[in-house]
């Protein structure tokens, strides 16, 4: 596998980079824009479309860009050096790709043209209280009347659930499966109750009692693709914990060579320089797990997929607990502050982990299919 970005991805990097460098390299601006409402910044969401960020996954026929995984990891990567706060991967990669994958042409064409131009939010209702990390929905169910789908049951947490113009929502089929519906965001007996999260985000419980809903492409089991979809944002989420991680040792490494104790700086204490040192290993590890993980998406072969989703989400979650652990411990007091940057980042790490699923979560899988093995070889 060739690891090295072309022209064009180097030229997508660096200008993803001006972007959100941009805007939050400052990490007081970012403290005070998730401060306010919706938790990112409309104006940088709008800067982001017309580069064309916001429509890069989807078929030019459809008003994306067309773009692969690689280029979805650029993205990813340069908004987690910033831990910029807008919704890429919960909006364009998780709900704007099952729009992709199971709309019908007119709905692909209606909605995903409007994400990429920035007009409209989108938000995946998936999740549900006390089930954790599936790709079946129980708690919501769908029922048809006269033609009419309406949704009951109870979503949590939606993130940007309450900003959303539209809710791409799991709901139980009548008939058994899993079915994909929209629900639009001002839509009567909807209920959404916003909060905020423990790394600055916002989520929502997203309430449906008869609401209305449109069925996203044709009615059928869509637990495949709902899987599918997952898989891609696991990887997409490991993509942005690496440039976090990345943030967070260079932030760590620059303390230590720039705080003094006893009248030197802390980086002369061998003890702290190996710790350092034992950081950077964590992340080397994870960065070529998520590099091959990119790279097996670009197949299309959904098994291989989740395999290598799996793989690296573990990977990544045992990383980026080292490092941020650290990060925290080697800059002392401070670093638990939401004042300094490395505590935002530590905190939008453990929230990326626990998003699509922890590593423990992703191990229990793992070993559930061991005995399709022969023999363990960790780079198949």
């Amino acid at each position: 596998m060739d690891f090295t970005y072309d022209d064009e991805q180097v030229a997508l990097r660096d200008a993803v980079r001006g972007l959100v460098g941009k805007t939050y390299s400052d990490h007081e601006h970012r403290r005070q824009t998730v401060n306010d409402e919706p938790g990112f910044d409309e104006k940088q969401w709008a800067r982001m479309a017309e580069m064309g960020i916001l429509g890069l996954p989807f078929a030019e026929a459809d008003g994306g860009v067309g773009a692969g995984p690689v280029e979805i990891g650029i993205v990813a990567q340069e908004m987690g050096r910033v831990i910029a706060p807008e919704p890429f991967l919960t909006c364009v990669v998780l709900a704007g790709g099952l729009v992709s994958a199971a709309g019908s042409a007119e709905q692909r064409e209606e909605i995903l043209g409007a994400v990429a131009e920035g007009e409209r939010v989108l938000a995946l209702a998936h999740d549900e209280p006390g089930r954790g990390w599936v790709s079946t929905a129980s708690a919501v169910t769908a029922a048809e009347q006269g033609g009419t789908w309406t949704l009951e049951g109870v979503k949590e947490p939606v993130v940007q659930g309450a900003r959303a113009d539209t809710l791409v929502v799991t709901a139980a089929l009548p008939d058994g499966g899993t079915g994909l519906f929209l629900v639009d965001g001002d839509a009567a007996d909807l209920r959404r109750d916003s909060y905020r999260t423990y790394d600055g985000g916002r989520a929502a419980k997203v309430t449906f009692s008869g609401t209305a809903a449109t069925p996203l492409g044709e009615v059928a089991d869509r637990e495949a693709t709902v899987a599918t979809i997952l898989d891609v944002g696991r990887i997409t989420a490991a993509n942005e914990a690496l440039g976090s991680m990345e943030t967070a040792l260079r932030l760590t490494t620059d303390y230590l060579k720039s705080r003094k104790q006893f009248g030197v700086t802390l980086n002369t204490f061998q003890a702290l320089t190996f710790r350092a040192a034992d950081m950077y290993v964590s992340l080397e590890l994870a960065s070529s797990m998520v590099q091959w993980a990119t790279m097996v998406l670009m197949s299309g072969d959904a098994e291989a997929a989740s395999d290598a989703a799996r793989r690296t989400a573990l990977q990544v979650s045992r990383a980026a607990r080292h490092v941020g652990q650290e990060a925290i411990q080697l800059h002392g007091g401070i670093g638990v502050t939401a004042e300094y940057a490395v505590g935002n980042h530590v905190a939008r790490l453990t929230a990326l982990d626990h998003l699509l699923g922890d590593g423990t979560h992703h191990l229990g899988g793992l070993v559930s299919r061991i005995g399709d093995h022969e023999g363990v070889d960790p780079l198949r």
